[in-house]
C-alpha cells in the first residue's frame, strides 16, 4: 500500500489509488499544468488533499470533452474565492449538452444490451 509522506501529502501511487487514475496520466496532467506537483528534496512528486479534489474535478470534465485550456480555466474559477460568473455560466453551458449526448450514448446502449440478453433468454 502507498505510503502518505509527512505534513498531510501522499506520493503519486496514493493519489493513483485514490483517483482511480494511472501514473501515466497523473504525470501527464503535471507535465501539461493542470495538477503541477510540489516535489520533495529527492524529486519525487508529492500531491495535497487540494490536488486530489483538482484531480477528481480534471477526470470529471474528461468525459464531457473539455479541452485542457478550458479545464485550467474551469479549476481556476473553482478555487477562486469569487469567480467570474459569466465564465462560469459559459462552461456549465457547453457542459449541458455532451452531458446530454453521454446519456443519449447509455441508454442506446442500454438497449443494446438489453437486446443481446433478451436473444440469450435472460
Amino acid at each position: 500500500m502507498p505510503q502518505s509522506v509527512g505534513g498531510g501529502t501522499m506520493q503519486i501511487g496514493e493519489l493513483a489509488e485514490r483517483t482511480g487514475l494511472s501514473l501515466r496520466t497523473i504525470r501527464h496532467y503535471d507535465e501539461v499544468g493542470l495538477l503541477p506537483a510540489s516535489r520533495t528534496d529527492g524529486g519525487f512528486r508529492v500531491y495535497t488533499e487540494r490536488d486530489v479534489e483538482r484531480l477528481l474535478h480534471i477526470r470529471r470534465m474528461k468525459p464531457l470533452g473539455f479541452s485542457l485550456e478550458e479545464m485550467a480555466d474551469v479549476l481556476e474559477l473553482l478555487g477562486a474565492d469569487d469567480p467570474d460568473p459569466q465564465r462560469l455560466a459559459h462552461h456549465l453551458e457547453r457542459a449541458r449538452p455532451e452531458r446530454e449526448k453521454l446519456a443519449r450514448n447509455l441508454a442506446q446502449a442500454d438497449d443494446f444490451i438489453a437486446l443481446l440478453a433478451h436473444r440469450l433468454g435472460r
